[in-house]
């Protein structure tokens, strides 16, 4: 699909693989000038070889997004090479999932922290250019109750409200704020992959309560993340959207 996105600028934070990947590749699809970010320097690499396949402009830089100085530094070389920003996708996740200070402390660092502290580098690029789209990334675990995860599902449900604030706060500078609560997503290397290999009880019973049957897709996230960033989503701001296949239900 062709959104009017040619020309754009943006950032995806934590993209050298599954929905980060998928969403960074989708924009550049569409002519969006991307710059990806994460820690590894190998998949990172790797990464960004797969998006010049667009013929587009590919900025990346390892980063370790719970590292201020260091996230502070990537979103100022970002906006540098690409010339300004237009769309910043919040996606790392540090996925603490032991209620204790480090489940708590890599949350908050990494879900929350890193997604804030992005955010304060992209909106006055965003405010320059007259406009812009952050989509954070979040999860139907911060929708519900998350028993197996308490601190995900808590800091994911901030940061739903944190978009309900930003959405109001920067409307009038016409910058949209919208977040996305994916339900389970396989992709090789992820979560779920892990779990069909080391914990096959989980992962059946996992894709047993999706009523679509089976488990999600990072390009179907991709595709909401794209149309949320685009004009043709112009109407829309202060939502977290659900993609769950039912899952919730």
């Amino acid at each position: 699909m062709q959104l009017g996105l040619e020309s754009k600028r943006a950032v995806v934070t934590g993209a050298s693989r599954g929905i980060g990947f998928a969403i960074a590749d989708a924009l550049a699809a569409e002519g969006v000038a991307v710059s990806i970010c994460a820690r590894g320097q190998a998949g990172l690499e790797a990464a960004a070889e797969k998006l010049r396949r667009h013929g587009g402009t590919v900025h990346a830089a390892p980063t370790d997004v719970a590292d201020k100085a260091a996230l502070e530094a990537y979103m100022d070389a970002a906006a540098a090479a690409l010339g300004g920003l237009d769309i910043l996708v919040n996606n790392p996740s540090g996925f603490g999932r032991v209620d204790d200070e480090e489940g708590w402390r890599v949350g908050l660092d990494v879900d929350l922290m890193a997604l804030v502290r992005a955010s304060w580098k992209a909106i006055p690029h965003m405010q320059a250019a007259g406009g812009g789209a952050i989509v954070h990334i979040s999860s139907i675990s911060g929708l519900t109750s998350s028993a197996r995860t308490p601190p995900y599902g808590a800091v994911k449900a901030a940061v739903n409200q944190y978009t309900l604030t930003q959405a109001l706060k920067l409307a009038p500078d016409g910058i949209r704020v919208n977040a996305i609560a994916p339900g389970s997503i396989y992709f090789e290397g992820g979560t779920w992959a892990n779990a069909k290999r080391d914990n096959p009880k989980l992962y059946e019973s996992i894709k047993a309560s999706i009523p679509t049957g089976r488990y999600g897709t990072p390009e179907e996230i991709a595709s909401l993340a794209v149309f949320l960033a685009s004009d043709a989503a112009s109407w829309v701001t202060g939502q977290t959207i659900a993609a769950d296949g039912g899952q919730m239900l």
